[in-house]
């Protein structure tokens, strides 16, 4: 899984369909979030769109990379992290990302 926050959701979701184009991520979930932090010395708190993308271990850092050059942010957050899943689920996953 990675996530991905964006500005908003038009970025959003045009980030997770070009990751579904080329295949490095199954499906992706968009949700609406506030962001607290420290930007340029002050704290700062915004709205923001979490991007949470599903792949498979073997396209994850592709996807990392391609997020990186299409990301409108200059230095966008990029986590990925492992999850257990249903073994139907992880197939299908498997499948989409081929």
């Amino acid at each position: 899984m990675i996530y991905i926050p964006c500005p908003d959701s038009k970025s959003a979701a045009k980030i997770a369909k070009t990751l579904i184009e080329r295949r490095l991520i199954a499906c992706a979930n968009i949700f609406p979030i506030t962001s607290v932090c420290r930007w340029e010395g002050k704290i700062s708190e915004s709205g923001e769109t979490v991007l949470i993308a599903k792949t498979s271990v073997k396209k994850a850092e592709n996807a990392i990379n391609a997020v990186k050059k299409i990301h409108p942010y200059k230095t966008p957050c990029v986590l990925s992290f492992s999850a257990r899943a249903n073994t139907e689920y992880l197939k299908w996953v498997e499948e989409e990302v081929e």
